[in-house]
C-alpha cells in the first residue's frame, strides 16, 4: 500500500506538543527549541493543510474544531510510531519471547520441557505469562500462546499441536484403599471436580461420552485450578480426570495410575496461537515455533496421540 504524502514530521511533533499544552511556550520547552521555531512549524503545517488549527488570542491559545479532530489523530499516530520504534530497539538489544498459556499447560507440560529449548538456544530468553484465558490479553502482549480450544480464535494464526486422551487417574495408595475395578465404581468414591472454562472436559460430560449415566458421587472436592487438582490426586484425596499429555510424567513415574481402562479421545485440541502480525515477529519466535513442533511430533510418534 502506497502511503499518501505526509506533512513534515517536525511540524506534526510541534503541533502535538502545542495542542496538548495549549501553549507554544510550553511546547518549546518540552522540545528544547525556541517558541519562534514552534510557531514556524505550526504555520508550515497550517499552510500545508490549508486550514487553521489554532485560535490565537493575546492571552490564550485554543484549538479550532479542525485542530481538535486533527490533534486526536496525530497524537494516536505518533504514539503508535513511538511504541513501534521502542519495540524494534528492544528486540535488537534482547531476544526475549513471551509465551502466554494456562496454568495447567505451563506447570505440567511446558516447564518440564523448556530446559531443552534453553539448552539449544541459550541466547533466547523466555517469559512465561500464566493465565487461564486469552480474554483481556492484547496481541501486542505476547508472541506465542498455548491453549486448549474446541474452536480457536478466528483472529489468530492457529497451529494444532495435539488432541488429548482423558481418563480417570489416582495415586497408587488411593487405589489400594478403594475397589475400582469397573468405571461405575468411580461413583462410590471421592471425585476431584474441576470448576473450569467450558472448553475443558468435566466429569459429567466425560461420563456421558463414555456411555455411563452420571450419578452423584459419594463425595466431591471442587477446585478451580487443574495443577491443584492433580496435586490433590497425587496426595491420595480422590480420582481426577487426567489429560494424558499434561500428566504423562506422573504416569511414567508411577505417581499416578489409571484405576480403570476407560478413556475418551477429545474433540478439542491444544493449539499454538500467534497474533496475525507477522511484520512484528520478534527474533526467537521462529526458533521457538520450530522447537515446539518438532517436540510435539516426536512425542506423538512415541504415544500415538495426534491431531
Amino acid at each position: 500500500m502506497k502511503i499518501k504524502p505526509l506533512p513534515p514530521l517536525n511540524s506534526l511533533v510541534a503541533f502535538e506538543a502545542a495542542a496538548r499544552h495549549l501553549s507554544f511556550t510550553q511546547a518549546a520547552i518540552e522540545l528544547s527549541v525556541t517558541q519562534g521555531a514552534v510557531s514556524r512549524q505550526i504555520r508550515h503545517l497550517e499552510d500545508y493543510l490549508g486550514r487553521s488549527l489554532f485560535i490565537r488570542d493575546k492571552r490564550s491559545l485554543s484549538l479550532t474544531q479542525t485542530g481538535e479532530d486533527y490533534f486526536f489523530s496525530v497524537q494516536q499516530s505518533l504514539q503508535l510510531l513511538a511504541n513501534a520504534t521502542g519495540e524494534v530497539l528492544q528486540w535488537q538489544d534482547n531476544k526475549q519471547i513471551t509465551v502466554v498459556t494456562s496454568n495447567a499447560m505451563a506447570s505440567l507440560w511446558l516447564l518440564p520441557r523448556l530446559a531443552d529449548f534453553q539448552e539449544r538456544h541459550p541466547d533466547i530468553d523466555v517469559r512465561i505469562f500464566a493465565n487461564d484465558t486469552l480474554k483481556g490479553v492484547r496481541p501486542s502482549e505476547f508472541d506465542v500462546a498455548l491453549f486448549y480450544y474446541r474452536k480457536p480464535p478466528a483472529d489468530m494464526d492457529a497451529t494444532p499441536l495435539f488432541r488429548e486422551r482423558v481418563f480417570p487417574v489416582c495415586s497408587p495408595q488411593f487405589l489400594e484403599r478403594q475397589e475400582l475395578d469397573v468405571p461405575e465404581e468411580i461413583f462410590s468414591t471421592t471425585l476431584l471436580w474441576l470448576d473450569s472454562d467450558k472448553d475443558w472436559l468435566g466429569w459429567t460430560e466425560w461420563f456421558q461420552q463414555v456411555d455411563l449415566k452420571p450419578a452423584p458421587p459419594k463425595r466431591r472436592l471442587n477446585l478451580n485450578n487443574y495443577p491443584m487438582l492433580i496435586q490433590a490426586a497425587l496426595n491420595g484425596q480422590g480420582v481426577a480426570l487426567g489429560w494424558e499429555q499434561l500428566i504423562c510424567n506422573y504416569l511414567d513415574s508411577g505417581l499416578l495410575v489409571r484405576p480403570v481402562p476407560t478413556e475418551l479421545n477429545t474433540e478439542a485440541c491444544f493449539y499454538m496461537l500467534e497474533p496475525e502480525m507477522t511484520f512484528r515477529r520478534k527474533p526467537g519466535v521462529d526458533e521457538f515455533r520450530v522447537w515446539l513442533l518438532e517436540l510435539v511430533t516426536a512425542e506423538q510418534m512415541a504415544t500415538g496421540v495426534s491431531v
